[in-house]
């Protein structure tokens, strides 16, 4: 039973493993994230559709770059997958309130999770999580990894990756972002549906300042 068990879960981590090395050239398409984001949205509306348009690297605004790195993962360019200072601070201030009220995770551990796994938080979710980030650190560049996640981040109800969102909310692609616009997107990031229905309130623009003071004190991938 215990040798079956592990075969089971070896196999499902080479199942794992050889979608990571497939998606480090091509893209991946809809996401587990995104294929549970289209079923809510179906229930209501059947024939609801998400939009998306995957745009390369190049072809995404350096503003939207940073401003991404500012606001989710500053030491994006030094960690191998893991902040364990930001897990440190996030735990602190977890248990200072007595809730979860940040959770440390970097873009690999959140690009793991929208590409393979679900919304809610287990400790299974969280370990299979931090696998996948293992593979996907090993194996892509970190352009590669900032790539796919802008393409695939959810920014609204329905509106994925950075070329749909630059043009739903700004009528521009994401190449013509500025540091504004940009630093606003990012702000978004942690409750984009709310956002999206909310428009600019007063904490998002608070939070959009605090991002474009810190979006020239971060490292971006190279274009090439």
């Amino acid at each position: 039973m215990v040798l079956t068990v592990i075969g089971l879960f070896l196999l499902v981590q080479l199942w794992f493993f050889a979608w990571v090395l497939v998606w480090k050239v091509a893209e991946p398409g809809p996401t587990q994230f995104m294929k549970i984001r289209l079923a809510e949205l179906q229930k209501k509306t059947p024939d609801a559709k998400l939009q998306q348009t995957w745009v390369s690297y190049g072809l995404i605004s350096a503003n939207l770059k940073r401003a991404l790195i500012a606001a989710e993962d500053s030491k994006f360019m030094q960690h191998h997958g893991f902040d364990f200072e930001g897990i440190q601070k996030a735990f602190e201030k977890n248990e200072k309130r007595g809730r979860i009220a940040a959770g440390g995770s970097t873009i690999t551990q959140q690009l793991a999770k929208n590409l393979f796994l679900w919304p809610e938080k287990s400790l299974i979710r969280k370990g299979e999580e931090a696998l996948i980030t293992l593979m996907i650190e090993a194996t892509w560049s970190k352009r590669r990894i900032l790539e796919v996640y802008m393409n695939e981040i959810e920014w609204g109800t329905g509106i994925f990756g950075a070329e749909a969102a630059a043009r739903h909310y700004f009528g521009i692609s994401a190449s013509a972002l500025s540091e504004y616009q940009a630093a606003m997107l990012a702000s978004m990031v942690p409750s984009p549906q709310y956002y999206d229905r909310k428009g600019e309130t007063e904490g998002l623009t608070r939070q959009t300042e605090v991002i474009l003071e810190r979006m020239n004190k971060v490292a971006i991938p190279p274009a090439r």
